[in-house]
């Protein structure tokens, strides 16, 4: 745990070997990471932790205030903490948030890898606004239940990435934490709307980066992701076949080999180059 000035930040480390620092999405904690770590076999410093709001990392946001700085500050103290350039990897709005870091240059990134963040502002941005509303149809609606009374509100949320029946057919301690942590999540989806990404600030980011997204996830998050990819200039892009958004759990093979490829890729060239 990391006692910041802003509250108390999620940090676990585990491994040997280059650091990869795993920010995991809304509604869990850094143990989401645990089928992509079980993968790696110890072959990487892992670092884990939550987002805003979510395990035991206080939230610092408002209504008023959901500027998506506040949680760029508690990554960067996460990366602060683990004492050296890192390989930042970031699922859903982890990845949104490791896109911020990267933009900001606050602290030493080596690479990053975004696995389907969710990206509304670029396709606003871009004119795509077929997918655009897809994303504010969905948060609108979710977010008017809950104000309603509704505390299962989030499964519109979860179907709308994963397919109709996946909150159903997850396990109920997950069910219920999601449920739980509904506010914290209707703050993130405030930040991801007022984060104004455009092709000239994605531009900017000129670290080594990956890309990923599913296969099977909905159309508006797949094609936000190929528009980061397409505007960060050192980016590759992937698709998981088969894959829906929540590949880091469905798909743990194939993101966790992804991610170590592009991050040894990195390595050998820093290494090339000395």
């Amino acid at each position: 745990m990391i006692e910041d000035i802003g509250g108390c930040i999620d940090y676990d480390e585990a491994g040997a070997g280059p650091t990869v620092v795993l920010v995991p999405g809304s509604c869990s904690t850094g143990a989401a990471w645990r089928p992509v770590m079980a993968r790696w076999k110890n072959s990487f410093r892992v670092v884990t932790t939550s987002l805003l709001g979510y395990g035991g990392t206080q939230e610092r946001r408002s209504v008023a205030d959901a500027d998506m700085a506040h949680e760029a500050e508690a990554l960067e103290a996460v990366i602060r903490r683990a004492g050296c350039p890192v390989h930042l990897v970031g699922h859903s709005f982890g990845g949104l948030s490791a896109v911020a870091v990267a933009l900001r240059g606050r602290v030493p990134l080596l690479s990053l890898t975004v696995a389907e963040a969710p990206a509304p502002e670029i396709l606003r941005h871009m004119g795509e606004y077929r997918h655009y509303l897809a994303f504010r149809t969905m948060s609108d609606a979710y977010s008017r239940a809950y104000q309603a009374g509704d505390n299962a509100a989030i499964e519109q949320m979860i179907d709308f990435y994963g397919g109709a029946g996946t909150f159903a057919g997850w396990p109920q301690r997950v069910r219920d934490y999601a449920s739980q942590t509904t506010p914290a999540n209707l703050l993130d989806w405030a930040s991801a709307y007022g984060f104004d990404l455009t092709p000239g600030l994605l531009a900017t980011i000129r670290i080594p980066t990956l890309v990923l997204w599913g296969e099977a996830s909905h159309p508006a998050a797949k094609r936000a992701n190929q528009l980061l990819g397409q505007f960060m200039p050192n980016a590759k892009v992937a698709q998981i076949a088969g894959a829906s958004h929540f590949m880091i759990a469905t798909h743990a093979a194939d993101v966790a080999g992804m991610i170590a490829q592009h991050v040894a890729s990195v390595e050998d060239r820093a290494e090339a180059a000395i």
